[in-house]
């Protein structure tokens, strides 16, 4: 566990913060190296499928010409959703941290456990980190878009 690699998804999510995307950022390593990072787009791009997971799993298969990251690790500043937990099984990522839990829609053992699952043959090695600044910056996101519809 490298504190620098979710450091980078840190910055990840307030880039996606100053877009008004929900802050969520996540970076791909291999080798100790960051080879992919990403934050949120569903809002500027109009695409539901673009996660920050999602967008840095397809970054790094375009920089490894691979499918497959197998020798890969993902670290991601909130806790995966149905989506984004399939997409990093069937890319064979083999370590996720996690700096944050989603008791909304985690998949990654809050509300369901995708990645760790025999039924789905999954066995994602995963790390919780625990950094209370990846789920600060998410309540401020959501205090300030309610108190900003209450005034509309």
């Amino acid at each position: 566990m490298n504190k620098m690699f979710m450091e980078k998804a840190l910055e990840e999510a307030k880039i996606a913060e100053k877009f008004d995307e929900v802050p969520v950022g996540a970076v791909i390593v291999k080798d100790n190296k960051i080879i992919a990072s990403a934050h949120n787009l569903r809002e500027i791009r109009k695409d539901p499928t673009a996660h920050a997971e999602i967008l840095a799993i397809k970054e790094a298969s375009q920089v490894l010409n691979d499918w497959r990251l197998s020798e890969c690790e993902m670290y991601v500043t909130l806790e995966p959703c149905p989506m984004c937990a399939g997409a990093i099984i069937q890319s064979r990522i083999r370590k996720l941290y996690i700096g944050t839990f989603d008791p909304a829609a985690g998949c990654c053992g809050s509300v369901l456990n995708v990645v760790q699952n025999d039924s789905l043959n999954s066995f994602i090695d995963v790390k919780w980190m625990y950094d209370e600044r990846c789920s600060g910056i998410l309540v401020e996101f959501f205090k300030r878009k309610r108190y900003k519809d209450r005034l509309i």
